[in-house]
């Protein structure tokens, strides 16, 4: 008999503990369903490139969602990862690598969402016959992407161009690639190793915005394959190794590369010859590859004295300037984290200028952390304000109708920048709705075989 009761009591309080648990899954269910419609994501989906999930395959483990160093991009319902907050996805990938069974790919628009994007073949090929794209414009991020891409589209060349042999004509190149971040360079390789006439041109220096990245900023968690190098086994690759590989690149004597060449119009003849037209030469080949980037030019504000060498629009490594007065201008994302940056490193005196009254598009936490910042008096933020001259010691601001002058040895402006979608549209790339899905999904499952092999041959017994 006391058994019995203790089983009835022992009963109860399951019962009591497993409703509690129920509701809050149902809460938290809610919660995230509220958040999803709210960003109308169940519908419409997100414009940028963030994580397709398959419902398939997808275990409910939350691995994903505990990963994602942006929050609360993805949640739990229903035993299933969802998009409950796809505008704060800046693509880092880390879900689907962590995800245990490959039910996560990145993409860029679902199939009913237009997207306003080049149109690509699957060799990479544009509307435009012999014009292609390769790398981070064509849709896809991460820097083995791009590395795959490059070399992959000049296979497809070397292969027609071995279908149909033309004559070799003076002056005129088998390839010509325009940019030489990680795309261009793997594309310059496959095109050495497959012993084709070609030249890369490149507006700035080599190694893209990789250039650009901090310091140790893990570029790769990967393997990957570069042309004639082979197999870069290391599962995480920092900007200076990435970097040090560049540098043995441009010592080849067979890597011919023309910096400093911005490209600004490409035609295509009667004949079947593409004419480049870059800042200091014009160029003739059979095939155009574009490896551009998704960055574009930096918008300037059209200010006196923006030309000033004081005055910049990247920042690179934050730790290099100390002990300085500095002045950021923007109110996004990139303007807040260079601000706040900035205000870290030794002695600096830095102000923001924002031309709003409050910061209204950028993440929660940077709007957290710069709150914080303000607080602590790291740094000033001047709402309603604008530059109205740069001088070699100061800037001028117009700040809520009055002039005030700000001391400054340097100046960052986060304005934007112009994407490439102009320049396509003006070589006749035609745009539309596509979706990347199968792309990634193609990628995702080469580097989930690579990740095998290297780890087969992590665990093989030494010979």
């Amino acid at each position: 008999m006391d058994s019995l009761i203790t089983y009835g009591i022992a009963g109860v309080l399951c019962l009591f503990f497993l409703t509690i648990y129920l509701k809050s899954l149902k809460k938290r269910d809610a919660r995230a369903r509220e958040a999803a419609e709210k960003g109308k994501l169940f519908s419409e989906g997100p414009k940028a490139q963030h994580p397709h999930i398959d419902n398939n395959y997808c275990i409910g483990c939350a691995t994903c969602t505990s990963v994602c160093p942006e929050g609360d991009v993805l949640a739990m319902i229903g035993g299933k990862a969802v998009i409950v907050n796809g505008h704060k996805c800046i693509g880092h990938g880390l879900c689907a690598d962590a995800c245990p069974v490959g039910a996560i790919t990145m993409v860029m628009a679902s199939p009913s969402m237009a997207a306003d994007m080049p149109q690509l073949t699957p060799d990479f090929e544009t509307s435009v016959p012999g014009m292609f794209i390769v790398g981070e414009l064509g849709g896809l991020a991460l820097i083995k992407n791009a590395v795959n891409q490059g070399r992959d589209c000049v296979d497809t060349i070397a292969a027609r161009l071995k279908e149909n042999p033309i004559p070799a004509t003076p002056g005129v190149y088998d390839i010509l690639i325009v940019g030489a971040g990680p795309a261009g360079i793997s594309a310059s390789l496959r095109a050495i190793e497959n012993k084709m006439n070609y030249i890369t041109l490149e507006r700035d220096e080599v190694g893209g915005t990789v250039a650009k990245y901090p310091r140790q900023k893990l570029v790769m968690t990967s393997p990957v394959e570069f042309p004639m190098y082979g197999k870069f086994k290391k599962m995480q690759l920092s900007k200076e190794s990435l970097l040090g590989f560049w540098e043995m690149v441009l010592n080849r004597a067979d890597f011919n590369v023309s910096t400093g060449e911005k490209v600004e119009d490409i035609q295509k003849g009667p004949d079947r010859i593409f004419t480049v037209t870059a800042t200091m030469n014009q160029y003739r080949a059979r095939t155009v590859v574009l490896a551009l980037g998704r960055a574009g030019d930096p918008r300037k504000l059209g200010v006196p004295g923006e030309e000033l060498p004081k005055v910049m629009y990247r920042l690179i490594e934050a730790d290099h300037y100390i002990n300085k007065k500095i002045l950021v201008i923007g109110g996004g994302d990139s303007a807040v984290e260079a601000a706040m940056g900035l205000a870290n490193q030794k002695g600096n005196e830095v102000t923001l200028s924002y031309r709003s009254e409050r910061f209204s598009r950028i993440k929660e936490r940077n709007a957290k952390r710069i709150e914080d910042c303000m607080k602590a008096g790291k740094l000033k933020v001047l709402f309603n304000s604008n530059p109205l001259e740069f001088k070699p010691e100061s800037v001028i601001l117009d700040v809520a109708g009055q002039q005030q002058e700000v001391p400054n040895d340097f100046v960052w402006i986060f304005a934007g920048g112009t994407p490439p979608t102009v320049f396509l549209k003006k070589v006749g790339i035609g745009f539309g709705e596509r979706d990347v899905t199968l792309e990634a999904s193609k990628a995702a499952k080469q580097a989930d075989l690579e990740r095998k092999q290297l780890a087969q041959i992590a665990a093989a017994p030494a010979r």
